[in-house]
């Protein structure tokens, strides 16, 4: 009888997730158990960082120093049975928080403009409303905005990974709100992954729009991940999960969407440091 073929790697590799200590649905401890019971080698804790504008998603500075102790804790329990690593993500826009910890990855949910900002993550409502008060309802003016911030998220957070690159496509399923292979759109978004994969960035492909509901495809799109792969860029599947059953989730679409753009490898966090593997 044939042995069945091992499960790939991707399929057990994930270090984008959040828990109660921000916006997640669950305890550290719940999401370490549904990464064993899923068969899981590596799970990675990226608690949302302090921002003063919208404490909705993000940790308290006092808590900060819970949410790495109690990572510590999981650590400790599951060794041997599934690595465990400590990280945030750091809001481009948000405080810097100082804590040791394995890895970073580098977010931007807002555009700052007139002195405010307004999401471009938590509803339709909230960026449309954004984009008529500040931008004369012009999405490529916001659009060329948000990835001239999201240029400097390596120079502002030292991130290792940049998270969701074109977050501000999240509610533009089928190009409802602006075309994406506009030049006015694509030029600064590659302007900005070039800049970042030149200083060395790993960009995550991320699942979490697709499991919520919102997108049927990851962040990056093809196009960007096909010019990320021009430019020298590195990926990793991450899923943003919020709660123990999105773990891993869809990573199957993401590795063959890698693939057909012509990755050969993906990047994963060992105790050794960052690694490729194939795919």
């Amino acid at each position: 009888m044939t042995s069945p073929a091992p499960s790939p790697r991707w399929r057990k590799r994930d270090f984008h997730t959040h828990t109660r200590w921000c916006d997640g649905t669950a305890t550290a401890d719940e999401m370490a158990r549904a990464a064993l019971a899923l068969g899981m080698e590596a799970l990675g804790f990226s608690g949302h960082s302090y921002t003063a504008y919208d404490t909705s998603c993000a940790m308290l500075p006092a808590e900060i120093e819970r949410y790495a102790a109690e990572v510590g804790e999981i650590r400790r329990r599951y060794a041997g049975q599934l690595e465990i690593y400590l990280g945030i993500e750091d809001d481009l826009h948000g405080d810097r928080p100082a804590f040791p910890r394995d890895y970073t990855i580098g977010s931007a949910h807002e555009v700052f403009a007139d002195g405010t900002f307004f999401s471009v993550d938590h509803t339709p409502e909230i960026l449309a409303d954004g984009v008529r008060a500040h931008f004369g309802g012009d999405w490529y003016a916001m659009t060329r905005a948000y990835f001239q911030s999201v240029a400097t998220v390596r120079d502002v957070t030292g991130c290792d990974v940049v998270g969701h690159f074109d977050l501000v496509t999240k509610f533009n399923e089928g190009g409802c709100r602006f075309d994406e292979a506009d030049p006015r759109y694509l030029g600064p978004a590659l302007e900005a992954a070039e800049h970042l994969c030149r200083q060395g960035c790993l960009f995550e492909i991320n699942t979490g729009a697709i499991t919520r509901g919102y997108r049927t495809a990851p962040y990056p799109s093809r196009r960007l991940l096909e010019a990320i792969r021009g430019f020298g860029g590195r990926v990793l599947l991450a899923s943003d999960a919020h709660h123990p059953s999105n773990l891993c989730g869809r990573f199957a679409e993401a590795a063959a969407l890698a693939a057909s753009c012509g990755y050969r490898e993906l990047w994963t966090l060992t105790p050794s440091g960052w690694a490729p593997y194939g795919i």
